[in-house]
C-alpha cells in the first residue's frame, strides 16, 4: 500500500491517473486504517498531493479561460472536465471526512492533522473561484454555470462535514504546542473563508462565523495569546456595518416602492434575513469583545468609531434615513440594542476612556450627536460599575503622566455645545416614562438635562467637587444654551441638596458676579444662575444673603441687578426695596451736588440699573416704590440732552436704562417728561446706535399705548411717535425687525391714538410687513433641506463668535496677570500730574452750548404757542448759570 500511495503522480497532464489512484486508496485502503494511524499512514501522504493536484487544476483554468467561447468546443469541454475533476477531488476529501466521523470516539487532532489544513485550503480556493466567477468567465459564465453551482454545493457540504468533525475534538491543558498551533491555523483559515463567502451564501457565512467564535471560546485559555484578535474584530465590525447598510438600503427602497402593507412580500423577507444577519454580527461582536477585550485595547478608537457609526444610522441623528416604523423597529432591535451591552464591556478599559474623553477631539458633524449620546449613556451605566471604573470616568486624568482625559461631566457639556444644529432643528428623543402617562418626545436639552440630574442624584459624594468645577466651567464658557443647561443642573443640585448647600452656592455665585468688573458673557450667565438660585433659598437664608451683600452699599448693587425681588420673602423684599431706593436717591443727590459731572455717570447708571431691577423684580410695582422711582426717573430725564447723547456714549447707557424704567412707570410719568424722552430718543434712533438701546426704545414705545397724551402736546408727540415707529419698523436686522413688529402690535392693541398707527405705516413695504405679521401670514415656507443647510452655516458662525469671545477673555486675563505680576515685583512710580488738553475744554464748551441752544429753542417754541409757559423756577436757574460762568472766567492759572 505505501508503494501505491507514493506512486501518485503530480504532473498536470495526468489528472485522470491521479484521481484514479486517489480513489483506489480512499475506497480500498482507507476503511481498513484505524483512527490512530490515519495521519501517519494516509492523510499526511496523500492529502497534500491532492491539494497540489487541485491547485494545478485551478491554475490550468486560469491559463485558458480567456480563450473560452461557445465556438471553441474543445476548450469548453476541457474546462468542464477540469471542473468535474475538481468536484471529484472534493468528493474524495468528503469521503475522508465521513470516515473520520464514523468513529464513535472523538478524534484526536494529532490523528487527523493534515485533514482540516488541506481541506480548508481547497475550500478557500473553491469559494474564491465561485466568488470571482463572473469576472473570471466574463460573458461566458453560462457555459459552465451548472458545474460551478455543483462545485459550490459540494464544497458547502464538505465544509459542513469538516466542522462537525472538528467539533468533536477536545483539547485540554496537556495539549501540545503543535496541536494548539493547528487549531489556531484552523480558526484563521476559517476567518479567511468568512471574508470570501460574505456575499455568497448567508447561511454558510453565519454558520462559519458561529463555528469560528465557538472554537475561539472553547479553547480560549489555549489560543487567546495566539489569535489575530484585531483581524477578527475588524472583520466582525465590517460585516456588522455592511449588513446594517444593506438593511437600511432595502428599507429605504421598500418605502420608495410603497410597500408599507406588503410585509409578506419577497422584499420584506429579504430585509428580514439581512436584519437577522445584522443582529447576529452585533451579538457575536459583543460576545467576542466580552471575552477578549483585554487583547483588543489597541482598538479602542475603532470601538468608539463603530459605536458612532451605528448610532448615526438611527434617529435622532440628522443623517438617519426616514424608514417605515415597523422596519425601523426591527433594525433598532438588531443593531441599537446590542450597543448597550457592547458599551458595558468597554467601560473598564482605560484606553477606551482615553479615546472618548480626549480633549480637543475632532469629529465629523454627523458624529457629534452620537458622541453626546454615547457620553450620556456612559453616565447612566456608571452607577452599576465598581469604584475603579467610576474613578476612570468621573474625575478625568489626575496626574501629569496620565494620558489627558476630561472629566465626564465636562465632556458632556462640551459635546452638547457642539450640537448646535441638532438643538436648533430641534431633534427629539424619547422622554422618561412616567407612571400612568404616555411617553412623549423631548428636546435634546431636556433629555440631557434629565439624564444629568438623574446622575447627580446618585453621585457618590467624593465626586461632588468635580461636578461643581464642571458646572462652573460650563456656566463661564461663551455658549449660552450650554450655560443654560449647566444652570438647570446646578439649580437641581441646589434644590436636591440641603438648604445650607444652596446658601453656600448662592454666596459663591454672588461673589463671582460682584467680581466681574465689566459686562461680559460670564456676568450674564452667572447673573442668570443667581436669579434662579435665589428662588430656592429659605427665608432665613435670604436674610443672611442680604446681610452678606447689603443693598445699601454701592459696591453690592451689581449683585442686586440680577436678583428678582419677587423671589424673596415679603419681609426681605421690603427691606431690599427700601435700601435700594434710599441708595439710588443718595447717589442721585451726590451727583446733583457734585454738579452733574459726566465722570460720575457710570455710578448713576449702576444705581439706575438697581432701580430698574426693583421695578421689574416684582409682580406689580408696589405703591411705596412707585412715587420715588417716578420722581427719580423724572429728575434724570430733565438732565438728558439730545445733543450730548451723540458725543458721550456713557449717556446712551443712561438713556437705555431710563427708557426701560419709564416703560414700567409710564402711567406715573408726566407728559412733559414723556416728551423729553421722545425728543432724546429721536436724536439717537436714526443714527448708529447699539442694538440694546433700540430694544429698550421698543419697550418704551410699546408702553406708550397705555397712556393718553393731553391735547396740547398731541400734535408734536404723536408725530414724533409715528416717525420713531416708522424708523424702527424699517430696520434691516431681522431680529430687531421682529421685536419692532411685536412692540408696534402691542402699542396698536392698547392705544387710543389710532392716527399714530396709520401715520407709522406710510411706507407700503412696512405696511405690508405689519399686516402680514398681524394676520400671521408666512411669505414663504423654508424647505427642510434648505433650513438644515442654513443651520449648519449658522453653526460655523456661532462657533467662530464664541471662540473669538473666549480668546479675547483669555487674552485679557493674561494681560491682567502680567500687569499684576509687574505691580507685585516693582514699586509704584510717582504719578505725574495730568495736563488738561485743549480738546477737553472744547468738548465741555460744545456740550454747554448745545444744551443752552436746545433750551432756547424750547422756550421760543412755547412763546409762539398757547401751550403752558416755562416753569417759574427757570429764571432763577438761568441766573445761577450766569453766576457760574462768571466764576469760571474769574479763575486764574499760574504758569
Amino acid at each position: 500500500m505505501p508503494e501505491e500511495k507514493d506512486s501518485v503522480p503530480c504532473s498536470a497532464d495526468r489528472w485522470d491517473d491521479h484521481l484514479r489512484i486517489l480513489k483506489i486508496i480512499i475506497e480500498m485502503f482507507l476503511p481498513h486504517i484505524g483512527l490512530s494511524e490515519l495521519e501517519e499512514e494516509c492523510f499526511s501522504k496523500i492529502l497534500p498531493k491532492a491539494v497540489t493536484v487541485f491547485d494545478s487544476m485551478m491554475k490550468e483554468i486560469g491559463n485558458h479561460v480567456g480563450e473560452l467561447s461557445s465556438q471553441n468546443t474543445e476548450l469548453c469541454a476541457f474546462l468542464r472536465n477540469t471542473l468535474q475533476a475538481m468536484m471529484q477531488v472534493i468528493d474524495v476529501l468528503s469521503i475522508c471526512v465521513r470516515h473520520v466521523g464514523s468513529f464513535e470516539e472523538g478524534p484526536c487532532l494529532d490523528a487527523i492533522r493534515s485533514l482540516p489544513i488541506c481541506i480548508l485550503k481547497v475550500l478557500r480556493e473553491t469559494f474564491q473561484h465561485c466568488k470571482d466567477s463572473e469576472m473570471v468567465y466574463c460573458g461566458r459564465l453560462s457555459l459552465v454555470a451548472d458545474l460551478l453551482q455543483g462545485l459550490f454545493k459540494e464544497a458547502y457540504l464538505l465544509q459542513k462535514g469538516l466542522l462537525e468533525v472538528l467539533d468533536k475534538i477536545s483539547l485540554d491543558s496537556s495539549t501540545s504546542d503543535e496541536e494548539v498551533s493547528d487549531i489556531v491555523t484552523v480558526i484563521h483559515s476559517l476567518l479567511d473563508i468568512c471574508s470570501i463567502i460574505s456575499n455568497l451564501d448567508i447561511a454558510l457565512h453565519a454558520n462559519t462565523w458561529k463555528f469560528l467564535i465557538k472554537q475561539s471560546l472553547k479553547y480560549q485559555s489555549l489560543v487567546e495569546e495566539h489569535l489575530h484578535h484585531v483581524e477578527i474584530f475588524n472583520s466582525l465590525s465590517d460585516n456588522l456595518l455592511a449588513s446594517l447598510h444593506n438593511s437600511v438600503e432595502m428599507a429605504e427602497q421598500m418605502k420608495l416602492a410603497g410597500l408599507q402593507e406588503s410585509l409578506q412580500s419577497p422584499e420584506y423577507k429579504l430585509f428580514q434575513k439581512t436584519a437577522k444577519m445584522c443582529r447576529f454580527f452585533a451579538n457575536t461582536l459583543v460576545h467576542y469583545v466580552k471575552e477578549f477585550k483585554y487583547f483588543l485595547t489597541k482598538k479602542s478608537s475603532s470601538f468608539h468609531q463603530l459605536y458612532l457609526q451605528i448610532i448615526s444610522k438611527f434617529p435622532p441623528s440628522l443623517c438617519a434615513p426616514s424608514l417605515l416604523t415597523a422596519l425601523a423597529g426591527e433594525l433598532s432591535a438588531a443593531a441599537l440594542v446590542p450597543m448597550d451591552a457592547f458599551l458595558l464591556q468597554l467601560l473598564p478599559l482605560r484606553p477606551f476612556a482615553e479615546v472618548v474623553l480626549q480633549p480637543d477631539m475632532w469629529l465629523s458633524p454627523e458624529h457629534e450627536l452620537p458622541h453626546l449620546l454615547l457620553l450620556v449613556n456612559i453616565m447612566g451605566q456608571l452607577l452599576s460599575q465598581p469604584e475603579e471604573v467610576m474613578q476612570l470616568w468621573y474625575p478625568g486624568s489626575q496626574f501629569p503622566e496620565d494620558t489627558p482625559r476630561l472629566p465626564l461631566y465636562q465632556a458632556i457639556f462640551i459635546s452638547f455645545r457642539r450640537c448646535y444644529t441638532e438643538r436648533k432643528v430641534p431633534v427629539l428623543l424619547p422622554g422618561v416614562m412616567l407612571k400612568g402617562q404616555a411617553q412623549v418626545e423631548v428636546t435634546l436639552h431636556r433629555h440631557v438635562c434629565v439624564q444629568l440630574c438623574s446622575s447627580v442624584a446618585v453621585l457618590p459624594p467624593v465626586y461632588f467637587p468635580i461636578l461643581e468645577r464642571c458646572l462652573v466651567d460650563a456656566v463661564l464658557q461663551a455658549d449660552t444654551p450650554t450655560a443654560l443647561l449647566a444652570t438647570d443642573v446646578w439649580c437641581f443640585t441646589a434644590r436636591y441638596g440641603t438648604a445650607e448647600l444652596c446658601l453656600h452656592h448662592v454666596l459663591l455665585i454672588a461673589q463671582m458676579v460682584k467680581a466681574c468688573s465689566t459686562k461680559c458673557y460670564q456676568l450674564f450667565h452667572m447673573g442668570l444662575l443667581l436669579k434662579r438660585m435665589v428662588f430656592l433659598m429659605t427665608p432665613s437664608h435670604q436674610l443672611q444673603f442680604v446681610s452678606e451683600f447689603p443693598p445699601s452699599k454701592v459696591e453690592n448693587l451689581p449683585v442686586w441687578h440680577h436678583v428678582l425681588l419677587r423671589a424673596l420673602s415679603q419681609d426681605v423684599r421690603l427691606r431690599v426695596t427700601t435700601e435700594i431706593i434710599d441708595l439710588v436717591q443718595k447717589v442721585l443727590m451726590e451727583w446733583q451736588d457734585g454738579g452733574h459731572k459726566l465722570g460720575q455717570v457710570d455710578k448713576v447708571n449702576t444705581a439706575l440699573e438697581s432701580l430698574l431691577s426693583v421695578l421689574r423684580g416684582q409682580s406689580s410695582p408696589e405703591e411705596p416704590c412707585l412715587l420715588p422711582a417716578a420722581r427719580m426717573t423724572t429728575q434724570l430725564w430733565s438732565r438728558m440732552s439730545p445733543s450730548q447723547l451723540q458725543t458721550h456714549p456713557v449717556l446712551q447707557e443712561t438713556l437705555k436704562l431710563l427708557l426701560s424704567a419709564t416703560a414700567v412707570l409710564v402711567k406715573n410719568i408726566k407728559p412733559e417728561t414723556i416728551s423729553q424722552a421722545l425728543l432724546c430718543l429721536e436724536a439717537v434712533i436714526s443714527q448708529e446706535r447699539p442694538d440694546h438701546l433700540l430694544l429698550a426704545a421698543l419697550e418704551f414705545l410699546s408702553s406708550l399705548g397705555k397712556i393718553f397724551f393731553p391735547p396740547d402736546s398731541q400734535s408734536q408727540n404723536l408725530l414724533r411717535l409715528s416717525n420713531l415707529f416708522g424708523v424702527v419698523l424699517a430696520d434691516k436686522s431681522w431680529l430687531l425687525h421682529q421685536h419692532a413688529l411685536e412692540a408696534f402690535s402691542y402699542f396698536a392693541e392698547n392705544t387710543n391714538h389710532e392716527e399714530v398707527i396709520s401715520q407709522s405705516l406710510c411706507v407700503e413695504e412696512t405696511k405690508t410687513k405689519v399686516v402680514n405679521y398681524l394676520s400671521k401670514t408666512l411669505n414663504s415656507q423654508e424647505a427642510e433641506e434648505s433650513r438644515l443647510q442654513r443651520l449648519k452655516k449658522e453653526k460655523v458662525v456661532i462657533e467662530q463668535h464664541n471662540e473669538k469671545l473666549e480668546s479675547k477673555e483669555s487674552g485679557s486675563d493674561k494681560q491682567a496677570a502680567e500687569a499684576e505680576a509687574i505691580t507685585e515685583s516693582e514699586p509704584s512710580p510717582k504719578r505725574a500730574r495730568q495736563e488738561t488738553s485743549a480738546e477737553e475744554y472744547d468738548r465741555y464748551i460744545q456740550t454747554a452750548q448745545s444744551s443752552l441752544k436746545a433750551l432756547q429753542a424750547l422756550v421760543e417754541g412755547k412763546a409762539n404757542t398757547t401751550a403752558t409757559p416755562p416753569p417759574s423756577w427757570l429764571e432763577a436757574k438761568l441766573q445761577e448759570l450766569t453766576t457760574l460762568i462768571s466764576e469760571i472766567t474769574s479763575v486764574r492759572h499760574s504758569t
